[in-house]
């Protein structure tokens, strides 16, 4: 029986070495591999789709039945001839993630967010991804064949300690961050400025984010408004790279400055938000959430089925451009070239342009898969937000861009769609060149950095001194003096209280 197992594996190994793949490191043929996967909560799609939730696409119908977890577990067998078990959990925060690793928590394969991802390759905590996963002619290689050579650019081009992140990073989803906001109570220019936590008028209508790096980010966009939105910085040569130091600038100036800032807001602020966000504004609650763009399309879709207006700006100034990658843990693939393979495999296989649009249909976010060559993904966006065919009020957007880095071919791609999807769903799904041109990532903060941001974050959240009043403290400096004098004048030794000698040193 192992003869014949043994052979069965030499033969599966020709034959996948023939078709230019490269096959799961020998091992028992019946031993299963076991892959520990830790992503976002919502991050992926669970299946058990209605029957009226068919994506009709001409090139044929997309439907899910099962989560993609469990039709990959069924794929790689397929593939590869091997068992692999998916054991998959999830976190609310890049810094929820952080502190399982730290407290132990084992996983082979990752979700975090862009300064997460380079926080984790600056601390030597990550295993590259292999020779193997970059060779685009390899069948079943679809991230490198399929990812939108501009989210390609910013993984090739943006290193840590020397090191691209390409090398150890594959994209998952990505997108800018602005404003959901309620067109009847915010006017679009407004909602286009990060000033727009300052506005008077929705006082107690706002939300922003309960994370530093987010709000940080925010902050320093609307104290640095002037030189951002000022001709001779947008036109210098080096605009990229100048843009990137300022909304990345940590000195303790500008943190004491952030501090000051977010502080004088945080009386107009409705609340500091994680996820409530989106209830808040498809309730009313509130008439502005800075949000990150696949949850706003998120609060637009939801807020469409009840028929409540809302449209999505970003800043004029600024946005973040975000992402988040799958990276592979040392801790958890420990050398393992079965592990390893697995992982690539389960990334390579979120990566197919079917799997995209199941996850893009699921939880709302962007994915970094183009696919141009295949056209699903493409046509997918068409038909999310394409005009229908008698409709009058229409624009042509384009989005090549994203799909391609050839001019000639960028012109293939544009969607006839409603006119007012300029400020909505489309133009957060797929944000425009001129959007993009103005986008800037977030790098890592080392560990004195964060120190000091974390320290500042935790005097605005928790307690502002400045908020408290010149008679307050006056009270509070003669309630101390009236104490001390009383606890002088009352105090008696140990032995006039009638107190045994052993009952002393508890007092």
């Amino acid at each position: 029986m192992r003869k014949a197992k043994l052979l069965s594996g030499i033969i599966l190994s020709g034959i996948l070495a023939f078709s230019g793949l490269t096959a799961v490191p020998a091992a028992a043929a019946d031993e299963e591999i076991v892959l520990r996967i830790a992503s976002w909560e919502d991050y992926i799609d669970l299946g058990g789709w209605e029957e009226d939730e068919v994506i009709d696409l001409e090139s044929g119908d997309i439907f899910a039945e099962n989560s993609l977890t469990d039709d990959f577990e069924d794929w790689y067998e397929e593939t590869y001839g091997r068992k692999v078990r998916v054991e998959y959990s999830t976190f609310g925060t890049n810094e929820d993630l952080y502190n399982m690793l730290t407290l132990g928590d084992v996983f082979d394969l990752v979700c975090p967010s862009e300064y997460m991802i380079m926080k984790l390759i600056a601390e030597d905590q990550l295993v590259p991804l292999s020779d193997d996963f970059f060779d685009e002619d390899g069948e079943y290689n679809y991230y490198i064949q399929g990812v939108s050579p501009y989210i390609r650019n910013i993984f090739e081009t943006h290193e840590i300690n020397g090191e691209y992140w390409n090398k150890y990073a594959a994209g998952y989803m990505w997108g800018v961050t602005g404003f959901v906001y309620n067109p009847e109570v915010v006017s679009r220019e407004d909602a286009s400025t990060w000033h727009l936590f300052e506005k008077e008028e929705i006082s107690r209508q706002i939300t922003v984010k309960d994370n530093v790096r987010d709000t940080y980010f925010a902050a320093v966009g609307a104290l640095k408004s002037d030189l951002l939105l000022s001709d001779d910085f947008r036109n210098a040569d080096d605009y990229p790279e100048r843009l990137l130091e300022e909304m990345n600038d940590t000195s303790p100036e500008t943190i004491a400055a952030v501090q000051e800032y977010l502080q004088t807001i945080k009386d107009n602020l409705y609340s500091f938000e994680t996820d409530s966000g989106v209830s808040d504004m498809v309730s009313g609650k509130v008439a502005a959430n800075f949000q990150w763009s696949g949850d706003g399309v998120f609060i637009l879709d939801l807020a469409d089925d009840v028929d409540y207006y809302l449209e999505y700006a970003v800043p004029e100034e600024v946005t973040n451009v975000y992402f988040d990658g799958w990276v592979m843990l040392k801790s958890g693939i420990s050398q393992d070239p079965a592990k390893q393979h697995a992982a690539e495999a389960f990334i390579n296989y979120v990566s197919r342009p079917d799997n995209v649009i199941r996850n893009m249909y699921y939880i709302g976010y962007t994915s970094v898969i183009s696919a141009a060559e295949d056209g699903r993904v493409f046509e997918y966006a068409d038909w999310c937000y394409g005009a229908e065919e008698d409709e009058e009020d229409t624009v042509d957007y384009p989005v090549g861009h994203f799909f391609t880095d050839d001019a000639e071919e960028a012109e293939d791609y544009v969607i006839t769609a409603p006119a007012d999807q300029l400020k909505r769903q489309l133009f957060a799904q797929y944000p425009s060149e001129e959007v993009l041109d103005r986008a800037c990532i977030m790098v890592y903060f080392d560990r004195e950095v964060n120190e000091a941001a974390n320290q500042m974050w935790i005097k605005v959240r928790c307690f502002n001194i400045a908020d408290i009043p010149v008679w307050a403290w006056v009270i509070a400096a003669a309630v101390i003096v009236l104490l001390v004098t009383w606890l002088i004048r009352s105090r008696k030794p140990f032995r006039k209280a009638g107190l045994p000698a052993g009952k002393r040193k508890n007092i």
